[in-house]
């Protein structure tokens, strides 16, 4: 009898077990993917509409996602020492910004891709830098402006998909020495001097303009009507940079 009674409770309580098994819901267990914080802030920004006058500003990764943004103004890594940028956006003209995808398009079959030093600079900013450094051998006199200002110009250098790296120019940026002019590249080794050629016959062949001064820097032709001197400043969406 015992027998009996054990054996039939045991079922009441596989019952009831076998009940609340199927009543709940399957837990899946997620595993975490690394996802870089640049790829991370591009994918939430082109999620979001967008917060700009479309008509007179692109922003460059809504083009080209792989463009990889090092804006050196949005954090105190500059000539400046200073965080110029509440966050760092890279805005462009619309056909300065098509042109730079086209640049991209090129690199990406040889495996290479550029990485953004600066692009768009509201002029309140470039105020700021001249209140830091009032010297037009470094910094543009606002009171004219600069091709930053009017949304034509770019800083940038070339990297190497796979790994991230840049290619060697032989100077950092915003070096101010000889040796950051273009082919000021006496007593550079290879790939230096390649790598020069590299960017500057690339850029050029599609229609942007050097500064012989500084091999990363770069300006797209446009008329004063299609790119004025602007004062747009960008707000912070998403993670920002």
């Amino acid at each position: 009898m015992r027998i009996l009674l054990y054996f039939g409770m045991m079922l009441v309580v596989l019952a009831c077990r076998s009940t609340a098994s199927e009543s709940s819901p399957k837990i899946l267990e997620v595993y975490e993917q690394p996802v870089s914080d640049t790829v991370l802030s591009h994918t939430i920004e082109k999620a979001l509409p967008p917060d700009y006058d479309t008509s007179a500003w692109t922003e460059l990764i809504r083009l080209d996602s792989t463009f990889v943004l090092d804006l050196r103004y949005a954090t105190d890594s500059n000539f400046v020492g200073e965080t110029m940028y509440d966050c760092g956006r890279c805005f462009l003209r619309p056909a300065a910004a098509r042109s730079l995808v086209e640049v991209q398009d090129s690199l990406r079959k040889r495996g290479l891709g550029l990485k953004m030093f600066d692009c768009y600079r509201p002029l309140p900013v470039q105020w700021r830098l001249w209140n830091k450094v009032p010297d037009r051998r470094y910094v543009a006199d606002p009171r004219k402006g600069s091709q930053h200002n009017k949304g034509v110009a770019v800083d940038l250098t070339i990297i190497e998909l796979s790994t991230g790296e840049a290619l060697d120019m032989g100077t950092g940026y915003d070096y101010f020495g000889g040796e950051a002019w273009h082919r000021a590249t006496i007593g550079f080794k290879e790939p230096i001097r390649s790598n020069r050629e590299l960017i500057l016959s690339l850029m050029e062949s599609f229609g942007w303009k050097r500064t012989n001064s500084e091999w990363w820097h770069y300006s797209y032709p446009m008329s004063r009507m299609e790119a004025p001197i602007d004062s747009m400043e960008w707000k912070c969406v998403g993670l920002g940079m």
